[in-house]
């Protein structure tokens, strides 16, 4: 799907403000959570970047509470 930048700053405005139903080019969105809500900005940052030729890298950490 082909996301536009009206869409990202949609949702960061909205994750700013802490509310869950925005709305962007006319359409409204509710989102059922804040980490809905990030998982979509996510989504439609990393489909941005990846329009643009950009790579979007991702680091993972391991943590443990006990020796492994």
């Amino acid at each position: 799907m082909t996301y536009t930048t009206s869409q990202r700053d949609a949702l960061r405005q909205a994750i700013a403000s802490g509310v869950l139903r925005l709305s962007y080019d006319g359409k409204t969105v509710e989102y059922r959570s804040m980490a809905d809500l990030k998982t979509a900005l996510n989504e439609v940052e990393a489909s941005l970047a990846r329009g643009n030729g950009q790579v979007q890298t991702r680091r993972i950490k391991i943590f443990a509470e006990k020796d492994l």
